[in-house]
């Protein structure tokens, strides 16, 4: 039995604010780069060591299905606070090392370590993306892409707070994962909570997303401009912490939100909380309850037909029983976009379409993300830093993108999400040709490229999923559809990226591979992969067509009957 977690009535702004803090703590994962080449110099690894470590970070980051199951049994508090024990006893021991606090720690310390570590990103990020979605149900896309995009940042920001303040320290930043992520959740864990949605899109809902965007954006192009300024010019202490004090104020953006609503207050229409995000609403808001889930009902209909009787109370209770026993009998399985349980999903084609593209188009990027300051080095490209924060500037753009976009066109002309997951693949193919040409002045437009797209397939996966299978056990759908990263990371990064640069720095007879070799043929080969994930990403589209169509008929989005399971 589901526990049933109680609503509040008030706006959920409040906690969406809270949200974006936990969300940019819950970003820790993106940051091994800024930490990789310590373990590498300190600890004296190889690099496809070092890629198995990438492996352990990505699949620490993407085991999610405990935090999704948590989120159906448990409120969010406690999943939150899981995922706060989970970064200080994961990064402790990681600061232990590198700091060398403690030496000589097993390798497969170090490996369990990161998991560890990493799988706090899992914890922190479901429980404020599954109880924001709930609480903004008929704006999933735009939530998603807004609460994955402050995600993305997190690597930004805190790439800002080691050059700013830390002095590119690797074990400082490690102190700060260790000490800082679970103050900022303990803090924040009571705003973080299911609140009754809204029975419908208002214009002054709209205009709080548009400000988030606009705010999320500002802070976004901030960032990078500080982190080139910072790379360039040498600034000083005052200037440092002055770009540090703007950064907090634009993350604190969206807490103008619920202090306008609670100056300006506005009536709004509020709906029933339930136990699924599938209130039972139609297109025009008005309520609408399935018969089969009302047995009193059809008791009630029955008792009526008692009365025109001729007053035999058998016939009435035989009625009563055969209307109870095809209750029971007649449970019809749930059509897609529907609520679906987990075994009901994993049965459908289109979830493990949905799930093998997700695999192929992110498995491949984060191959290159773990492996960025290899390529840029090997390459002749000293400032990593630059690039790293390019792409998670570029993964912020693809994730609010992603979702703003494609929440447009599929209000606009019923066009599924997926098909941007299409588009974005063919591009990757062009990417990483680019990457492999090796062509001067070609890397920071191949890695801003790759960004943008790596991040318009995970704001794609995350709306898609809860539209075709329901948010009642949507933390543990999406967690398992992004299991796919660190498969893909382990199969792309530590079995062929990892030993084909070893190789290369073998035959070099160097301690670090120079030179286009050290990554061409993986980035060839992650081209093909790609490929097929394009035609992959067409077939789902065009099967889940009709599926849009109906669900955005009227050009909004219509949540679906419960379908009786």
């Amino acid at each position: 039995m589901q526990a049933t977690v109680k609503a509040g009535t008030r706006p959920p702004w409040v906690g969406f604010a809270a949200a974006v803090w936990v969300g940019i703590a819950a970003g820790n994962s993106y940051c091994f780069p800024l930490y990789s080449h310590a373990l590498k110099s300190v600890l004296g690894y190889s690099q496809q060591q070092l890629t198995i470590l990438g492996v352990a970070n990505d699949f620490g980051e993407n085991t999610g299905i405990l935090p999704g199951i948590a989120c159906n049994y448990f409120p969010p508090w406690v999943v939150l606070l899981v995922g706060v024990f989970s970064s200080f006893f994961g990064y402790g021991v990681i600061w232990l090392a590198i700091s060398q606090t403690v030496v000589g720690l097993p390798y497969w310390v170090l490996w369990v370590a990161l998991v560890l570590a990493a799988n706090s990103s899992a914890w922190l990020g479901t429980a404020v993306l599954v109880t924001n979605l709930r609480n903004f149900p008929l704006s999933r896309g735009t939530v998603a892409g807004l609460l994955k995009g402050y995600i993305a940042l997190s690597a930004a920001v805190f790439t800002e707070v080691m050059t700013m303040i830390l002095n590119g320290s690797a074990s400082a930043i490690l102190l700060v994962f260790t000490l800082g992520i679970p103050i900022i959740c303990l803090s924040l864990m009571y705003y973080v909570r299911p609140c009754t949605p809204s029975s419908e899109i208002d214009p002054s809902e709209n205009a709080h997303f548009l400000f988030t965007q606009g705010t999320s954006l500002l802070l976004a192009i901030f960032l990078l401009t500080t982190t080139i300024l910072k790379n360039s010019l040498n600034l000083d202490k005052t200037m440092s912490y002055t770009f540090i004090a703007i950064m907090v104020v634009l993350l604190l953006s969206p807490l103008a939100i619920p202090i306008k609503m609670t100056l300006f207050p506005a009536r709004k229409k509020l709906i029933r909380p339930t136990e699924s995000s599938d209130s039972l609403v139609s297109g025009d808001g008005d309520s609408k309850t399935d018969p089969l889930l009302t047995p009193s009902s059809s008791n009630a209909n029955l008792m009526s037909y008692n009365d025109n009787d001729d007053g035999s109370g058998s016939d009435v209770n035989m009625l009563l029983a055969v209307g109870e026993g095809a209750i029971k009998m007649k449970k019809r399985r749930p059509r897609r976009g529907d609520d679906f349980s987990f075994r009901e999903a994993m049965v459908k084609a289109d979830f493990w379409l949905l799930w093998t593209t997700y695999f192929l188009g992110i498995g491949t990027g984060v191959t290159v993300l773990n492996n960025l300051a290899q390529i840029g080095s090997s390459l002749g490209f000293n400032n990593t830093d630059t690039l790293m924060s390019l792409f998670s500037f570029c993964n912020f753009l693809g994730r609010l993108g992603g979702g703003a976009v494609s929440e447009y066109f599929v209000r606009l002309n019923a066009i599924p999400r997926t098909f941007w997951t299409m588009a974005t693949q063919i591009i990757m193919v062009l990417t990483y040709l680019l990457y492999a040409s090796a062509l001067n002045g070609t890397l920071y437009a191949a890695t801003a490229l790759l960004g943008t797209c790596y991040g318009v397939q995970i704001a794609i996966m995350i709306s898609t999923s809860s539209e075709l299978f329901g948010l009642k056990n949507f933390g543990i759908i999406f967690n398992f559809m992004q299991l796919g990263n660190p498969l893909g990371a382990l199969l792309f990064s530590g079995m062929l990226a990892g030993y084909i640069y070893d190789t290369e720095e073998a035959r070099q007879g160097t301690t670090m591979c120079m030179g286009p070799a050290c990554f061409r043929f993986t980035f060839l080969v992650l081209a093909c992969v790609c490929g097929i994930g394009t035609i992959l990403s067409l077939i789902l589209t065009l099967r889940i067509r009709p599926v849009y169509q109906m669900l955005y008929a009227d050009g909004s989005f219509r949540l679906p009957q419960r379908s009786g399971h």
